[in-house]
């Protein structure tokens, strides 16, 4: 065989497969020369490859020598069980599927070593860099200053009691041991936090609730040196800092003494001694374990747990008292708990311990502590700050409050009171009647006057102008009439209806559903609404039913309207939705809703405005450090109703002063364009008059009620000031002519705006159908009435529900049987001249007819 035939020599120990395998094998891509594989020689065509000495051996070099593209190859392909040279191995390259993503223990611990060096390093640099607080600084109580609304002062609260600095050695054991017993058990022994309470304030903060919670007596000592107390994650990392550093570099005592000395216990004392002064009238070296049971009790949140009172619907004081009664109790069992009284001392303290009267309250005489309680809520609505943040004063707060005016109500209130009312003859009957009222600016929403209450000096503290739970009664009727003058009613074809509309107004009525179908009472039976008079009107206008105060119409109307829309008008015009009644029944209707004095005079302010609404405000400017605090405008105005709606309301509200349960107010003297609504409750339990004129709106609220009882339970008023019953248009109505004559004098008498027709005449089922009347149309050259200087007559009822002629019906043929009805002769609604001849009107408001609209009533 010739040499260029014979066969290469094979890899010793490689055999033939082996061989062919290593030649057949091609780079693969990306692969770069692979380390122990033999490269060609440019010489030749064939190079001797280094000897493996094993077949074995050969199979090893002929996969490292290839470059395939298997992720075996190369440096980036290194198998299971190959080192790796990367700072941190994960995913893991020495592991395979699910197993590469497991971190070793090496990465584990190094982690975890590494966030706490992190950690640590970070605290270190925190807690040099913050300084420790200067407890002669912190917590500098000032004063709130409170403008009425011409610039002038009305009063400076806060500050009265400032802090007076004592040492540890002043401050009773048993003030140490409750508050260290009630607040932060471990403090003798923490390092001034509690790591489990800042884990709860940063889950509460992850949650995005509060970052406070589990404070140390520490932390909050420190909190106090920050007068904004500003809920910041940034905040809370610094009180943090700081707690951390005072809870190494201070001593206990040092610590417990500053947050004592330097906490608010209201009464606008800061610090313990103050705080003995104000509550029990004593320094606090005397004070008992009681007593400072008490005072620590009050450290949860004077604002819950003065028994004055606080700010809001939860701070009242008997809420407050039940709350501080309890608490304290709980002071006394935890120190118990945690041996820092025995129990033996403990059983000795049954009783909440005495209080002595607040020099803060006989500071707010008079109406200003309800002003000054008005203003505080109102600011601390629009900037959200707390109370105990207002507590802390500093805030110069312009008011929208009319000294001459707040002095002229209160007047009004206390001469009627006088002349009323006998405590000493009647006990019985003349104890504990309430006063509330309010008066708002119909141009603006700015409560320019209230009255509260006899004074927060004579230990009245709940706000009677500004309280809920007091039945408004028929002043709701108006907001029916509306929603039917917007909405319609089910026999109206959707189009509104007017005050022309004729209802069922006997007494003990039927009242149907809006399906038609009796109202079912507790025992089954139809429903049957009752009157206060028995008297049988028959089927009467809704007009004549608003001026005679009937309750048997409206509470069909309610049902014929719908509850819903009734809620949505009366919402509209500011009355809060908390305090409506909530169930769609016939008291609805009648006035069981329960606004406040303010609420329902911003209301009615809306008709008096045509219709357009601004939410009451009390104060217009706030400054804080000398800069001026935002959003305090006056509220922008919003449209309630149509124009056209509200003054109909208006002209109806008119009559019934001119005609109604409301004439006291003409015959008292007050001869001013006026519109208003009295209000009576069941049993006797309240009684309202809220009127108006074109410039102020007033509502007047008198009810009864024992202002130290635990509910605060109404009670009736019959055989109040000697009379069998108080009506809305008695006592209320005599206030607010009284106060409304003397905040009006030396302004120009305006007149309301011109009421447009609106609607249609929507009879209720049953109604009979109008008979026609002769209607004779006006003379343009008929004069107007001229204006008379005599009273006005007073009204003669209607026979058989026929409406007699009101002062704006112009072509009203009077009832021969009766009296005729005459208006206010000075700005009124206009009003007849006592002749049975229809003249035009000269008065403000469109002289309409018997009808308003067409009918479409339905009989049968």
């Amino acid at each position: 065989m010739s040499e260029h035939r014979r066969k290469p020599p094979q890899p010793e120990g490689g055999g033939r497969a082996a061989a062919r395998r290593a030649a057949q094998q091609r780079p693969g891509r990306g692969a770069g020369p692979a380390r122990d594989v033999p490269t060609a020689s440019p010489s030749g065509p064939y190079a001797e490859p280094p000897g493996h000495g094993s077949r074995a051996g050969a199979r090893r070099a002929a996969p490292r020598g290839s470059g395939g593209r298997g992720r075996a190859a190369g440096p980036a392909g290194r198998g299971p069980g190959s080192p790796d040279k990367r700072l941190i191995n994960y995913p893991r390259s020495d592991k395979a599927g699910w197993q590469r993503f497991v971190p070793s223990w090496k990465l584990v611990c190094g982690t975890a070593l590494g966030f706490f060096a992190i950690i640590t390093a970070g605290a270190g640099i925190g807690i040099a860099s913050v300084n420790t607080p200067d407890a002669n600084k912190a917590a500098q109580a000032q004063n709130n200053v409170f403008f009425w609304q011409d610039g002038t002062q009305m009063v400076a609260t806060g500050g009265s009691m400032n802090r007076q600095i004592v040492p540890i050695d002043r401050i009773p054991k048993s003030m140490q041991n409750a508050v260290i017993a009630a607040e932060n058990e471990s403090f003798e022994t923490d390092k001034g936090v509690d790591p489990m309470g800042v884990a709860r304030a940063v889950w509460n903060m992850a949650k995005g609730g509060s970052t406070q919670g589990g404070s140390t007596i520490t932390q909050q000592y420190v909190k106090n040196t920050y007068l904004d107390s500003d809920q910041t994650l940034k905040r809370k990392v610094t009180e943090l800092f700081i707690s951390i550093k005072l809870g190494v570099s201070e001593e206990k005592d040092t610590i417990l003494a500053g947050y004592l000395n330097t906490a608010y216990y209201g009464r606008d004392a800061y610090g313990i001694q103050a705080a003995a002064r104000a509550y029990f009238g004593k320094d606090c070296v005397d004070l008992t374990p009681s007593e400072s049971a008490f005072l620590a009790s009050v450290l949860k949140g004077p604002n819950l747990y003065n028994p004055d009172g606080g700010i809001g619907a939860a701070a009242t004081p008997e809420k407050n008292t039940e709350r501080a009664k309890e608490r304290w109790a709980w002071v006394l069992d935890r120190e118990v708990a945690v041996k820092r009284m025995p129990k033996a001392d403990r059983d000795q303290f049954k009783e909440f311990p005495k209080l002595v009267d607040s020099e803060q309250a006989r500071g707010l005489s008079g109406q200003t502590g309800y002003l000054v309680d008005t203003a505080k809520k109102y600011v601390m609505k629009v900037t959200g700050i707390t109370p105990d943040e207002m507590a802390r004063g500093g805030y110069q707060i312009r008011t929208t409050f009319q000294k001459p005016r707040v002095d002229a109500l209160a007047k009004a209130v206390e001469d009627t009171r006088n002349d009323f009312l006998d405590e000493k003859a009647r006990p019985e009957y003349d104890t504990f009647v309430q006063f509330g009222a309010a008066s708002v600016d119909v141009k603006t929403g700015a409560i320019v006057a209230l009255y509260g209450g006899p004074g927060m000096d004579k230990k009245y503290f709940s706000n009677n102008a500004d309280t809920l739970g007091v039945p408004v009664g028929s002043t709701w009727k108006p907001y029916v009439l509306a929603a039917a003058m917007q909405y319609g009613t089910q026999n109206s074809n959707g189009r509104g209806i007017s005050a022309d509309s004729k209802y069922n107004a006997n007494d003990l009525t039927v009242i149907n559903n809006r399906d038609g179908k009796p109202l079912r009472d507790a025992s089954g039976k139809p429903f049957k609404q009752k009157n206060e008079s028995t008297y049988p009107y028959g089927y009467v206008t809704l007009n004549e039913a608003m001026e005679k105060s009937i309750n048997v119409p409206f509470a069909q109307l309610v049902f014929d309207v719908g509850h819903t829309k009734v809620r949505e008008i009366a919402e509209s015009t500011g009355i809060l939705k908390d305090s409506m009644n909530p169930n769609n029944d016939a008291s609805f209707a009648l006035g069981t809703s329960t606004p406040s004095a303010i609420r329902m005079a911003d209301s009615y302010a809306t008709f008096a405005a045509s219709g357009t609404h601004r939410d009451p405000f009390s104060v217009t400017r706030v400054e804080k450090d000398g800069k001026e605090l935002p959003g305090f405008g006056a509220p922008k105005e919003q449209r309630a109703m149509d124009n056209a709606i509200a003054d109909n309301v208006t002209k109806v509200l008119q009559n019934v002063i001119e005609n109604g349960t409301g004439t006291k107010v003409r015959k008292l003297g007050f001869n001013r364009p006026a519109a208003g609504k009295t209000g009576t409750t069941d049993q006797n339990k309240s009684a309202w008059f809220v009127g108006y004129t074109p410039e102020l709106s007033t509502s007047v609220a008198l009810f009864r009620t024992d202002p130290n009882s635990a509910d605060k339970k109404l009670i009736s008023m019959n055989g109040v000031g000697g009379v069998d019953s108080i009506h809305g248009g008695d006592i209320p109505a005599a206030i607010w002519t009284e106060y409304m004559k003397e905040a009006l004098k030396g302004t120009p008498v305006k007149e309301f705006p011109e009421a447009d027709k609106i609607g249609v005449t929507a009879d209720a089922s049953g109604a009979p159908s109008p008979s026609p009347s002769f209607s004779p149309s006006p003379s343009p050259s008929m004069p107007s009435p001229s204006a008379s200087s005599s009273p006005p007559v007073s009204p003669t009822p209607s026979k058989g529900g026929k409406p007699s002629c009101k002062p704006w019906e112009l072509y009203c043929i009077p009832d021969t049987g009766g009296g005729t009805n005459s208006g206010s002769t000075n700005g009124g609604a206009g009003g007849s001249s006592g002749s049975p001849s229809p003249t035009p009107s000269g008065k403000p408001g469109r002289p309409g007819g018997t009808s308003w609209g067409t009918t479409v009533g339905t009989s049968g």
